[in-house]
């Protein structure tokens, strides 16, 4: 069986690291992933994926990255389920394994 993701897109908020009991770090944080095709009134639209990082991961994302960076991820799916209300729901994560920083808004402005 083989669960992996690549996604490469533009964070929508500046990642931040939570510490949790037993001493882990957590970021969470949605990814802009624009698809390849445009609609019926020809535009992209945008797909937003919730990426979950942890430990390493998350910290030096939280250091290098901010809203608007484009970055790339390679990591697997996670499906979690829970009841709310007497109904299931079911929220599916990406939970990266490696984020790679593609660019920044910094870099940009400095290129115009």
């Amino acid at each position: 069986m083989l669960n992996q993701v690549v996604l490469v897109g533009r964070l929508t908020q500046d990642p931040e690291v939570v510490t949790l009991e037993g001493g882990h770090k957590k970021s969470s944080f949605n990814v802009a992933v624009q698809r390849s095709y445009k609609n019926q009134n020809g535009e992209y639209e945008s797909d937003f994926i919730r990426c979950i990082l942890w430990d390493a991961i998350a910290t030096s994302t939280s250091e290098y990255c901010k809203k608007g960076d484009i970055v790339g991820i390679k990591g697997r799916i996670q499906v979690t389920q829970y009841e709310q209300n007497n109904e299931k729901k079911y929220l599916t994560e990406v939970v990266a394994e490696k984020v790679t920083f593609l660019s920044s808004k910094k870099e940009e402005e400095k290129e115009e």
